[in-house]
């Protein structure tokens, strides 16, 4: 029997903090070093190292047993992760880390939706209903950006919307994983199959684009690559894991939501990238928004408290 998880401590939450500075900075470390290498090449570089780290990390632990009854949902969950990290390359182009970090962040909200459709024992609750709403409706006030029509920059448009797209593929990811064999399966082997399959799409796209020679191996290039392949790939990501085996993820889930914060937070003060009211204002919203989706029990938890 697997041991009962509990309220993160103040351990916990340390590595939460950690975790969250980590995966704030992705998208500005990707954006920062665009000029010497294309995000797309980032994007496959970036998989195919990690890949590889966490394929010996499956052969260590013995954990192959699970392929034959997982590797087509593998392949379908690494497709979604690849054109997810596709959307997100393409969208840094357009627009601001800001914008992406925030954006990409919607992803609750589409897993929600989707887990809604597909499998009975997750029926959203009113709450869950109006934090989906809210969230959508800061999308919304997001994009006006503030600005008349006349005013308005089709190029970031475009790009916020394709983080909108990463977000819904990456939901799209979890809603595979929760409705096939891959939820019974070692997290490690789940992750080798998005980055494995993610990295041989992303480098075909980047072959066929003609990104794929667009590469200096200046250090900032070197040192972006390898800082989302080691850090926030391999051991981000098998942290998260183990931190998810030893505490209530809803209570986790809650403190993952400041990654958007510090995402913004880099990409005006590492890029220099402007904000305006209405985005800030639409940032909030779509947060608020996931965290009620995200986060129900705990919410409601927290509003009987205030009541009573």
């Amino acid at each position: 029997m697997s041991a009962a998880r509990k309220n993160p401590d103040a351990f916990a939450l340390q590595v939460m903090l950690g975790l969250c500075l980590i995966w704030g900075s992705q998208q500005v470390m990707i954006k920062w070093a665009a000029s010497d290498i294309a995000p797309v090449m980032q994007a496959a570089l970036r998989s195919g190292i990690a890949a590889v780290l966490v394929g010996l990390l499956v052969c260590w632990r013995g954990g192959w047993s699970m392929v034959g009854s997982t590797w087509r949902a593998g392949m379908l969950a690494g497709a979604l992760f690849g054109l997810e990290f596709l959307f997100i390359a393409e969208g840094l182009k357009l627009t601001s880390a800001a914008h992406m970090s925030v954006f990409l962040y919607t992803a609750p909200v589409f897993t929600a939706l989707g887990l809604h459709f597909t499998l009975p024992s997750e029926r959203l609750r009113l709450l869950q209903w109006l934090g989906i709403l809210l969230a959508f409706a800061g999308i919304a006030t997001a994009f006006a950006g503030g600005m008349s029509l006349s005013q308005l920059d089709g190029r970031m448009l475009l790009g916020d919307a394709l983080g909108v797209l990463a977000g819904l593929a990456w939901g799209a990811t979890t809603v595979v994983v929760r409705g096939s064999r891959l939820s019974e399966a070692p997290a490690d082997l789940t992750l080798f199959y998005q980055l494995l399959v993610g990295f041989v799409g992303l480098l075909l796209i980047a072959l066929v684009s003609g990104q794929i020679g667009r590469v200096a191996f200046t250090p900032v290039a070197v040192g972006s690559v390898l800082f989302q392949a080691v850090v926030v790939s391999f051991i981000s990501y098998l942290t998260w894991f183990w931190l998810l085996r030893k505490y209530l993820a809803s209570n986790l889930a809650v403190f993952s939501f400041i990654t958007p914060l510090f995402g913004v937070t880099f990409g005006v003060l590492l890029l220099g990238e402007p904000l305006s009211l209405n985005f800030v204002l639409g940032a909030l919203m779509v947060l608020g928004g996931v965290i009620l989706v995200s986060a129900e029990p705990w919410v409601r938890q927290q509003l009987r408290r205030f009541v009573g």
